[in-house]
């Protein structure tokens, strides 16, 4: 174990440690969804195919998911400080670089490289909580970096339509390159090493191979890993159809923003209840009934679309529901991947986060080919997301759900 297990372990005050845990865990979600009002003026200003356009998502979700098996061993070895600052500035460099683009190929290779380069800040900042925290503390730290997280996704796409009605979308690549800039600066100055040097392990393929075998022999790493594979997908799938849905099925392409912002809101409020009631009840308690009302709140949505019920307000008021389920049942099944991985956990936290990124994305592709001009496909994915995780648990569990501990 590299930390003791007490709240206070953290290298910098508590709440800056949080924050700054969100500003980097951040920087990913500010690369997806400041794209997504500005890939039609990418395509028109590209002459690209609109087929394609999407591509500007996928190639750095793809790049994003497979880099994660890198930057883990690359973290255990040198540390977490050089791995983050070097990919930080390589992320940064790669916006510049699609700022500056004159094609539609450049643009796509500079975004590959950019989700490689960010993908550090996945893994790393795991590794930095696993490092300083574990257990239900752990849990209550992921919770409160992911409530804080989750305003940009709420503010993202606004500031990409507002970027768009004053300027060109080249500008949409220059701000995340200017807030990569002071991410980094912050990083640096007030983050010390969490990795200490006794625990820093070799970069041998054996010693890599036998790290990734013992995070695959254990139960929960695999069990609760694979459990967020669904439920991340059925996200996926959500941010991938709720463009098509708010504008094909409810006709209010103008309340895309607010749409968005609500869900993701709620979502930031699940993260924000389990970081105050965690401690006390326990992560098992917590995400094995967030499963169940998941799975519950799909079937109601399914079942109010299929009479015919469904509304704009209502479909978001139901996505609420969803979305802070979500938030309660993949923050601490994350944490309880992480749990017994204290001594690999960058190597740990890097596959997991490749599996589950990668299977993710996959799946949420999936949905969002799935879209019919109905909101059927995406609360079939949400409904098939909760009984699959939930199914996992109790194979983790042995079938003891909601216990305490």
């Amino acid at each position: 174990m590299t930390r003791p297990r007490d709240e206070n372990s953290a290298p910098i005050r508590f709440v800056e440690f949080v924050a700054l845990i969100a500003a980097l865990i951040g920087m990913g979600a500010l690369g997806i969804d400041t794209m997504l009002p500005a890939l039609p003026n990418i395509g028109a200003d590209l002459g690209a195919n609109p087929h394609d356009l999407p591509l500007v998502i996928v190639m750095f979700s793809g790049g994003f998911g497979a880099a994660q098996l890198i930057h883990g061993p690359l973290a255990d070895r040198f540390g977490r400080r050089p791995v983050l600052v070097g990919s930080l500035v390589l992320y940064i460099v790669m916006n510049l670089v699609c700022a500056a683009a004159k094609s539609m190929e450049l643009l796509l290779i500079s975004r590959v490289c950019a989700g490689v380069a960010i993908a550090a800040t996945r893994v790393v900042t795991i590794a930095l909580i696993r490092d300083c925290y574990s257990g239900r503390a752990m849990a209550r730290v992921s919770s409160l970096s992911i409530m804080v997280f989750m305003i940009v996704p709420v503010i993202a796409p606004s500031i990409g339509q507002e970027i768009l009605k004053h300027g060109s979308w080249r500008l949409i690549f220059n701000l995340i390159a200017i807030t990569g800039a002071v991410v980094t600066g912050w990083f640096i100055l007030r983050m010390p090493e969490t990795l200490r040097p006794e625990n820093r392990i070799p970069l041998e393929p054996a010693r890599l191979i036998a790290n990734w075998r013992a995070t695959l022999d254990d139960r929960l790493s695999v069990g609760y890993s694979a459990a967020v594979i669904g439920l991340q997908g059925a996200l996926f799938g959500y941010i991938t159809s709720i463009q098509p849905i708010v504008e094909q099925v409810f006709h209010a392409k103008d309340r895309l923003g607010v749409v968005f912002a609500m869900c993701a809101g709620m979502m930031m409020c699940g993260n924000l209840l389990n970081s105050r009631i965690v401690m006390r009840l326990g992560m098992r308690r917590i995400a094995h009934a967030a499963m169940v009302v998941l799975i519950l709140a799909a079937s109601t949505s399914l079942a109010i679309e299929h009479f015919g019920f469904e509304t704009l307000w209502l479909f978001v008021a139901m996505q609420a529901v969803t979305m802070m389920c979500f938030g309660l049942a993949a923050s601490n099944c994350s944490a309880m991947a992480m749990a017994n991985m204290g001594e690999i956990a960058g190597t740990a936290s890097s596959l997991q986060g490749f599996v589950v990124t990668t299977g993710g994305a996959l799946i949420g592709g999936l949905i969002g080919r799935s879209f019919d001009g109905t909101t059927t496909p995406l609360h079939l994915g949400f409904l098939s997301a909760g009984i699959v995780a939930l199914a996992l648990a109790a194979l983790v569990e042995r079938g003891r759900l909601f216990r305490p501990t």
